[in-house]
């Protein structure tokens, strides 16, 4: 996701300002496993320690979310990849699936949580979203490929697909900085 496209939204909302200072911070949906939570597939937490985060954190501004566990998955749960190499997109327009390793067709639990992640940003007006790469929800530059032998290949999840059809831009957490800068020139985060 190029910094012109972070820019442009940068600008759409310092415009809406109040004696030169900007009336509200974005929000921001993130990945509950980035700050810490453990609802990974395998339990896990991912977390990302970023002053980014930390600040936006602060400032309220992180509005946090499992998309896997907000549909009704356990934690821990099987793993599962968007089948045949293809992408979030395409799940989207049925004409690809999401299975776990035990074979079964998980398609539908994961359209619910991109539908409950989608519902949440509109709720907080989330213009932003920092998801965990190469998940078959929250993948944004990368995700398995399907075959279930740690293969990636450029794709997106689920959650992703429908953010972004949506009009959120969403980040990988290796991308933070790409988000941070605009921001961090645009708004106080204190």
């Amino acid at each position: 996701m190029g910094a012109s496209l972070v820019s442009f939204s940068v600008r759409k909302y310092h415009s809406i300002t109040q004696k030169g200072r900007p009336v509200a911070k974005p929000k921001i949906l993130i990945s509950a496993c980035l700050l810490g939570r453990p609802v990974r597939y395998n339990g896990s937490a991912k977390p990302v320690l970023h002053p980014a985060l930390s600040a936006w954190q602060k400032a309220g501004q992180l509005v946090m979310i499992c998309p896997e566990v907000t549909a009704g998955f356990s934690t821990p749960r099987p793993p599962a990849e968007i089948t045949h190499g293809q992408s979030g997109e395409a799940v989207l327009a049925n004409t690809a699936r999401v299975q776990d390793t035990t074979g079964a067709d998980v398609t539908a639990q994961f359209l619910t949580g991109a539908k409950a992640a989608l519902a949440l940003a509109q709720e907080h007006n989330c213009q932003f979203a920092i998801l965990t790469d190469a998940s078959p929800s929250c993948g944004s530059t990368h995700i398995y490929d399907g075959t279930f032998q740690g293969k990636k290949h450029p794709g997106t999840g689920v959650t992703t697909a429908l953010l972004r059809a949506n009009g959120v831009q969403v980040f990988a957490e290796t991308e933070i900085d790409v988000l941070w800068s605009p921001l961090s020139k645009n708004y106080m985060t204190s």
